[in-house]
């Protein structure tokens, strides 16, 4: 997200907050398409996604109280969407391939031949990363989210997040080198 995108979001926070209750659905026009984009990304099932983001509003919402920075915003509401979609992961017993698998529905809408057979390729040698360096990645160069944010996005420390975004980095390398070979 980009910084006056935060800000903004940090302003209808504070309303909202203050107690400008026509704030919040400021908030949900602006992020509920993302946030469910997100749990399908997980779930791969746009009802079970659409049901995740609706609960994670009400969550959201009362708990938008106890929000310290109002500024991050988006990336604490998609801590949230993650979340519940993990949870819904688990509850429903599903495996592992489902999260590693997210990246299917991702198209590319290029005309330039070479730009999309490149990034198709890229996006399946992605598909080959463990599961915790794509996430880092996507949520780094797609999202523009920041190694600060992408850590308390994923609970994790500001260093993991770095060391597996480095990490992903090299091992594409390596994965395009003997590719190419």
């Amino acid at each position: 997200m980009k910084a006056t995108e935060k800000v903004f979001d940090g302003l209808i926070v504070l309303e909202y907050q203050a107690g400008n209750k026509k704030s919040f659905p400021i908030l949900v026009n602006r992020h509920h398409l993302r946030l469910c984009k997100y749990s399908y990304r997980y779930t791969m099932d746009i009802e079970a996604s659409k049901d995740i983001v609706q609960d994670s509003w009400k969550v959201i919402m009362s708990k938008i109280y106890t929000l310290k920075e109002p500024n991050s915003f988006g990336s604490w509401a998609t801590k949230i969407v993650i979340r519940k979609s993990l949870d819904y992961i688990n509850s429903a017993k599903r495996n592992k391939v489902i999260i590693e698998d997210y990246y299917r529905d991702y198209k590319v809408n290029d005309d330039s031949g070479t730009k999309e057979l490149d990034l198709k390729l890229l996006l399946s040698l992605i598909k080959e990363l463990p599961e915790n360096q794509r996430m880092v990645l996507r949520l780094f160069y797609l999202e523009e989210y920041s190694l600060k944010e992408i850590g308390a996005i994923l609970d994790i420390s500001v260093g993991t997040a770095k060391s597996r975004l480095f990490h992903a980095r090299e091992r594409l390398k390596i994965i395009l080198k003997n590719k190419k070979q």
